[in-house]
């Protein structure tokens, strides 16, 4: 294995779409619904990964993740923390069209500040299938449209999808910044 790198991942979107409970998740295993992020919050997960290109050989990498508080009142601080990341979790709740009407207001201060990086559409909340306004097909269409990297939807609380989204998203960036 050969050296340690640090990729620096941002979670974004609307306030109570589940960002944090979706790093909560990541990090732990464990679900948790968690109450209103004030401002940020900093996590930081080691991983394995391999590339496609070459599936024997594994990277350690060190991600950074950064869950961003969706509250409008939240938003100024967005420009600063992002600065430096590579990636990024666009976070939409699929029983909530509302939470993916903003999509463009929040990439637009991303690709401003970090650049044109690779992000992910992430549909929250599958296990809701019951309550959904949004269709997986129009996640994936949505996705398409706006040139995103790739889209999945992921259920914090039974884990569906969790752990392949943050490997996913690693790969990306790390075949990303290898191409540099």
């Amino acid at each position: 294995m050969s050296e340690e790198v640090v990729l620096k991942l941002i979670i974004f979107g609307d306030a109570g779409t589940g960002k944090t409970t979706l790093a909560h998740r990541y990090m732990t295993g464990l679900f948790k619904q968690n109450k209103l992020t004030l401002g940020v919050q900093f996590h930081v997960k080691k991983v394995n990964i391999a590339l496609d290109e070459q599936p024997s050989k594994m990277y350690s990498v060190k991600l950074q993740i950064w869950d961003f508080g969706g509250e409008k009142r939240f938003r100024f601080l967005l420009p600063s923390y992002c600065r430096g990341a590579q990636g990024g979790l666009f976070l939409y709740d699929i029983t909530s069209k509302k939470s993916l009407e903003s999509i463009k207001e929040w990439t637009s201060l991303v690709f401003e500040n970090a650049g044109q990086i690779p992000i992910l559409l992430i549909g929250a909340k599958a296990d809701l299938e019951e309550n959904r306004q949004i269709s997986k097909e129009e996640g994936m269409e949505f996705a398409k449209k706006m040139g995103l990297a790739g889209f999945v939807e992921t259920s914090s609380k039974s884990g569906q999808n969790v752990e392949i989204t943050f490997e996913t998203l690693a790969k990306i960036m790390f075949s990303a910044l290898n191409k540099k």
